[in-house]
């Protein structure tokens, strides 16, 4: 008889195994995670930090302004409208939420959090490396400015267009400075203004219970992942981002089942989609999708995500928001007619900011499926 783990086993078993990795994590890193953070970002460190004299060096410098008039402009352009959309039409995504899901993420928890602020759990999903602990002591003077460089490439085209491009991601995460998705966590929480208090690796069985023993050994059975813990700066409230690098198709979940039965020991929550590459258009994901029309009381997402055929109106509102003129080119084969339907016939409210592939304000599409 298969043994199927429940919640109240998967977490305690959880805890213990990520603190032990949490010992691992400080150890091999001089500065505070924390400060790294916030020296990737572009941001001031603590006083007396081991990074506080490389943000003297003029390659820091020059790219802490970058990060300044980056994020000025993504805040008027984008997460402003965001905040104003929310208060006025889904004031319910900014409600505390148990667990948010967002799957074909990549490193985006920028966006997550901007449509989900208070959920308790982030659990991200895609097929980016999470690469090692970032640490930015072991380059000289010399070799800063590159470091720098290249995460700010690596950050441009969510910056300029609110997603990663994957193509662009594969090589941008493999540079051997700054290797894989952790570099770009921190910069998104430490300009959220979160505190990190700690970063976990965690590997999951095929029955999703942390495992020790694959640390070494990496087996393809098991799912490589991290668990990032922050406070926000209002009121300093716990809470947990994971992300698993993994094949969310039926057969990369048949091959490597343990995330899915990690995600199985959550509540029903949020899910957030976004630039997913329309995959759950097709059988070969029907597995990650029926996961999430059954463990999600809102889906927030643009056309890119969930067909609205399965979002039958007998057990989802729908609402829709901006415009549809249909996929860009490299997609056009995933057109829904009954969407242009559904648009012709509402008076979408029109949206004031970019989201997904069709990121101009004009032809942004954008929707809301909440469970009735």
């Amino acid at each position: 008889m298969q043994f199927v783990p429940s919640p109240q086993l998967v977490r305690p078993l959880l805890a213990a195994t990520l603190f032990t990795f949490a010992q691992i994590a400080v150890a091999q890193n001089g500065a505070s995670i924390n400060d790294t953070a916030c020296f990737l970002a572009g941001l001031p460190v603590s006083a007396g930090s081991s990074l506080e004299p490389l943000t003297r060096d003029p390659a820091w410098q020059q790219h802490a302004n970058f990060f300044n008039q980056a994020w000025s402009k993504l805040e008027a352009r984008q997460l402003q409208g965001i905040r104003a959309w929310q208060a006025e039409y889904l004031p319910e995504t900014t409600a505390p939420l148990p667990v948010v899901y967002y799957m074909f993420s990549g490193p985006d928890l920028l966006y997550a959090e901007q449509f989900f602020p208070n959920a308790s759990v982030y659990i991200l999903a895609g097929t980016e490396p999470i690469g090692p602990l970032p640490d930015v002591l072991r380059f000289g003077p010399g070799a800063l400015d590159s470091v720098l460089r290249n995460l700010e490439t690596a950050l441009n085209s969510v910056l300029s267009f609110s997603f990663f491009i994957t193509k662009d991601m594969k090589t941008d995460l493999e540079h051997e400075e700054l290797k894989g998705t952790l570099p770009i966590f921190y910069v998104f929480l430490a300009r959220a203004g979160k505190t990190i208090t700690d970063v976990s690796f965690i590997t999951l069985d095929k029955l999703g219970i942390p495992d020790l023993s694959s640390l070494s050994a990496r087996s393809k059975a098991y799912t490589p992942g991290v668990r990032i813990t922050f406070l926000s700066s209002e009121g300093g409230t716990a809470q947990t981002m994971f992300y698993f690098t993994t094949d969310l198709s039926n057969d990369g979940i048949k091959s490597q089942p343990g995330f899915m039965k990690f995600c199985e020991t959550y509540d029903i929550g949020g899910s957030f989609l976004k630039s997913a590459s329309y995959l759950m258009f097709v059988d070969g994901f029907s597995t990650v999708r029926s996961f999430l029309l059954n463990h999600s009381k809102v889906i927030v997402q643009d056309d890119s995500g969930i067909p609205v055929s399965f979002l039958s109106p007998e057990k989802w509102q729908l609402r829709l928001f901006g415009n549809y003129i249909g996929p860009i080119d490299l997609f056009k084969q995933n057109l829904q007619p009954q969407l242009q339907v559904m648009y012709s016939q509402s008076n979408a409210p029109p949206i004031d900011f970019g989201f997904g592939y069709r990121f101009s304000r004009k032809e942004t599409t954008l929707m809301s499926a909440v469970r009735k």
